[in-house]
């Protein structure tokens, strides 16, 4: 029995997707408020299908903070694929963050050496690896420094990353994915999702930064690959393409029938504008809309190498072209 966490979230429907192809039981499972047509959404991007292959899952309704529920769910269980997290960047958030992502995690991972599980596959983020610096280059070894100025996201995935090095150490077969910024179709009110919106509004400016991304179906494709090798105990970073901000924006306003960007906009004014609704939201008790170590994220030039997946599994990812071809047809399909 396969278990998935986060299987309503847009990598882990995609994965349940991938999943369903081969035979062997799936199991996912989902909160009371989680809404499970977003996943019959995402298979329908690959089959007419929908309802046969969405109904070879079993649902559970269960919440990775939720043991007694929990511990059910993992019931004959041999893999799990541990996708379930929270996604913030605002610093009020920080307990939420801690809850889900490292308790969270914990729980995942105490209860797969409880019930025996063989192995388990974490999906994290390159928002924990280190930042280099003698270079541009970033690979697993870049190690993550607590004393930067990191996201309060960075650090709550980093810190559930050590809860899967403390479950292999404990004798869990373990490994993490490291994905960029993750580009699919569905979820259009979140993730890559809001990118597309973003775009599709039109975007008159750009930064001088460039950001990693992978297509969704690389991510669930390497997942699936990994739980079915020998290897165990290693991270591996996941990204098609090291690409500038301005390319991409580019690329996907062509796509959606937009003006592409022309202006650059400098980092000078961004911080003046994170500064700015700063202050608005202070005198207005509004929500913060330009935090600035988003606009940091914005006028970075790392270099993700991915060789190493390259190297273990023979892994050729889609080209970044296709990937925003086909999420652009289908927003545009949506919207």
């Amino acid at each position: 029995m396969i278990l998935v966490t986060g299987g309503t979230g847009l990598v882990g429907s995609h994965l349940l997707y991938h999943l369903v192809q081969n035979e062997g039981k799936i199991r996912a499972i989902h909160r009371k408020s989680s809404d499970l047509n977003e996943v019959k959404k995402v298979f329908s991007y690959y089959s007419t299908e929908v309802e046969s292959k969405f109904q070879r899952i079993e649902w559970f309704e269960s919440d990775i903070l939720d043991l007694p529920s929990l511990n059910e769910a993992f019931s004959g269980v041999t893999q799990v694929y541990h996708a379930a997290a929270y996604i913030s960047f605002y610093p009020k958030k920080y307990s939420l963050l801690e809850r889900v992502n490292v308790e969270g995690t914990a729980n995942v991972v105490n209860l797969s050496l409880a019930h025996g599980v063989k192995k388990m596959c974490y999906v994290s983020s390159i928002a924990t690896l280190g930042k280099p610096r003698d270079s541009n280059r970033i690979d697993e070894e870049t190690e993550f420094d607590p004393e930067e100025q990191n996201s309060v996201y960075s650090i709550t995935k980093r810190n559930a990353e050590l809860e899967v090095w403390r479950g292999a150490q404990e004798g869990l077969d373990t490994v993490i994915v490291n994905p960029g910024v993750v580009f699919g179709s569905g979820h259009w009110n979140s993730a890559s999702g809001k990118i597309m919106k973003m775009i599709g509004r039109g975007v008159s400016h750009y930064t001088s930064g460039r950001i990693g991304m992978v297509d969704v179906q690389d991510v669930a494709k390497c997942m699936i690959a990994l739980m079915s090798s020998d290897i165990v105990n290693q991270n591996y970073i996941l990204v098609s393409e090291n690409i500038s901000i301005k390319e991409l924006l580019t690329q996907v306003s062509i796509l959606l029938y937009k003006d592409p960007p022309k202006k650059e906009i400098s980092k000078r004014k961004m911080i003046l504008l994170s500064d700015l609704d700063w202050m608005y939201s202070k005198l207005f008790r509004t929500k913060r809309k330009l935090l600035k170590v988003f606009v940091n994220s914005l006028f970075r030039n790392y270099h993700y190498d991915t060789s190493k997946i390259s190297r273990d599994l023979k892994f050729d990812f889609t080209p970044y072209q296709e990937t925003l071809e086909r999420v652009s047809k289908d927003y545009s399909i949506e919207s």
